[in-house]
């Protein structure tokens, strides 16, 4: 309990059943002040709300709001919750936290409860003329709305260039980048303010991927929602099953045998590799180097094969489940994965003897797309991104798991925050990931790679198909799902973009009552305009690919 905030607001708060601080809206401005700025919890992980209109217990509002922090330090996780009356109206958090007015937004398109003095309040995902809020309880789900006219962006636009003087907007050029555009990394939209090739003003659209992942997740098992997440970031599918399959496993309490726990260490470093890969071997075409680009993405084509011979796909595998994973690493695993990662050196170590000490390639990513670690705290980036500022949040090593704590490799970090210092992160990255990848391979132990409990794995084959306890185990287990306790919790891993967490709402039976994803990519996006404003058009471009900005984590 942060101890500022305890002898201030001493009877004025509560602990629900799941930890969370319980507190009236009316002082959650005020608490969140007090919490930031005097007990140093200066980073907002995520905002999210609940509709209880169909909980098994019933709560005195309707809805709820959750906000998410992390300390100074990221090592203490605090959870405040506060229930919206009638009204569907709260204060805005924008003045403390930037990284804010994204995901307010999200909640008033999603579930229609508003922010007030918010900069600008309109839907974030879905588009202008959607009609109700989807993540509400009693909205269908099978109802489809279509979208006839674009948004010119303006309403947003405007106050943002007379906030810098510009009242007549005759003397600049309006320019869309995107949504359809080979620089903008998929369907991602950048409206520009020129004054020649400047930018002024920047604002950023997206949500033409939208596909309601939450939406789904509350008709589907706990397993059936892995390859759902195979589509968040499809650069490193694998990575987003963890994460998952993490979190659920956290609720259940349940530990994975150790060598499931080596086998997700290894597959995970291999796929934050070859989501590096795909941010570098991008924005070095971007920049005009193509022969780089081949020799980062040609490395990643050999771990697909690999992850195809493993798994049965190449891009969204669907390898995890609840519990562990599908299966076991085939006979010649080792030989193969040293294969990959002699061709991932090799071509890293081409790429940097062209680029390292190359003037154009220097000119154009030093001092470019410049952001503070203040700033990039303020506005929730993390994972290579917000390393990049400087800061040495890697949940691996502040919150360890799957025994990171013991393996021995280094977060690489910058200095100055921009494109340079985000590219050559990841290429370090890249290095470190291998580091632990050898000594994962090294200490693997034999033994299974699920949990035993059968409430939770299902039986092996040879079980389902000799005896009828077998048989009837895997039914229920496919039919009703993994019976998750009731819950109200979140949980994280290290990802290739950053901070990939879910909150997940149980209510005890196998399909989950609520799942927000934490996607790193929807706070790097939002914070892209303020990046890019004072730059040129060509240092836009180059800003985006060192975001790494993956469309279906983005808009889920």
């Amino acid at each position: 309990m942060p101890s500022h905030f305890k002898k201030i607001f001493q009877d004025a708060y509560s602990i629900d059943a799941y930890g969370a601080i319980v507190i009236d809206k009316e002082l959650i401005l005020k608490a969140l002040h007090v919490i930031k700025n005097d007990d140093g919890y200066h980073f907002l992980v995520d905002i999210t709300a609940i509709d209880y209109l169909h909980a098994k217990e019933k709560k005195t509002e309707r809805f709820a709001l959750v906000y998410l922090l992390r300390d100074s330090h990221f090592k203490n996780l605090l959870t405040l919750k506060t229930f919206i009356d009638s009204s569907l109206a709260i204060e805005s958090v924008t003045s403390l936290f930037k990284g804010a007015n994204w995901a307010e937004r999200e909640i008033w398109d999603q579930y229609g409860i508003s922010f007030k003095n918010h900069p600008n309040l309109k839907r974030v995902l879905n588009h202008k003329e959607f009609i109700g809020h989807p993540l509400r309880k009693d909205y269908p789900i099978t109802k489809g709305q279509l979208c006839h006219k674009t948004d010119d962006l303006m309403d947003e636009m405007t106050p943002r260039l007379k906030k810098k003087g510009y009242e007549n907007n005759e003397e600049l050029m309006f320019l869309n980048l995107g949504p359809a555009h080979p620089a903008s990394h998929g369907t991602i939209r950048n409206f520009v303010a020129l004054n020649g090739e400047n930018i002024v003003c920047a604002v950023s659209e997206i949500g033409y991927l939208h596909r309601g992942f939450e939406k789904s997740c509350e008709n589907h098992t706990y397993n059936q929602i892995i390859p759902y997440t195979d589509r968040l970031n499809y650069c490193s599918a694998i990575l987003n099953n963890i994460a998952f399959a993490h979190s659920v496993e956290g609720i259940l309490g349940v530990d994975l045998p150790q060598r499931a726990q080596f086998i997700r260490v290894i597959i995970g470093e291999l796929s934050r590799v070859i989501d590096h890969l795909v941010c570098l071997a991008a924005i070095l075409v971007d920049m005009g180097g193509l022969t780089n680009y081949w020799y980062l993405y040609n490395p990643r084509e050999a771990v697909y094969h690999l992850l195809s011979k493993l798994t049965g796909a190449r891009l969204t595998n669907s390898y995890m489940r609840i519990g562990g994973m599908s299966h076991d690493l085939y006979d010649g695993f080792e030989d193969d994965l040293a294969v990959c990662i002699k061709e991932i050196e090799a071509g890293m170590g081409d790429t940097l003897k062209l680029i390292g000490h190359n003037r154009i390639f220097l000119d154009r990513t030093q001092n470019v797309g410049v952001i503070t670690k203040e700033e990039a705290i303020n506005r929730g980036l993390s994972g290579p991104n917000l390393r990049a500022c400087g800061v040495p949040y890697d949940l691996r090593v502040t919150e360890p798991y799957y025994h990171y704590e013991t393996f021995d490799f280094d977060v690489a970090v910058g200095s100055v925050g921009d494109v340079y210092d985000r590219m050559m992160v990841r290429f370090e990255e890249i290095r470190q990931s291998i580091r632990i990848i050898h000594q994962a391979m090294k200490r693997l132990p034999n033994g299974a790679i699920c949990v035993e409990d059968r409430a939770i794995s299902l039986p092996p084959k040879k079980e389902v198909y000799s005896n009828i306890e077998g048989l009837m185990n895997q039914f229920k287990l496919i039919y009703e799902g993994v019976k998750v306790p009731p819950s109200e919790y979140y949980r994280a891993i290290e990802a290739g973009n950053g901070e990939l967490g879910f909150f997940i709402i149980s209510d005890g039976s196998g399909t989950p009552y609520k799942i927000k994803v934490r996607p790193p990519c929807f706070y790097a996006m939002a914070a892209l305009p303020h990046i890019i404003e004072g730059g040129m058009i060509s240092d836009a471009v180059l800003s985006l690919g060192s975001l790494n900005i993956i469309a279906g984590e983005l808009d889920r």
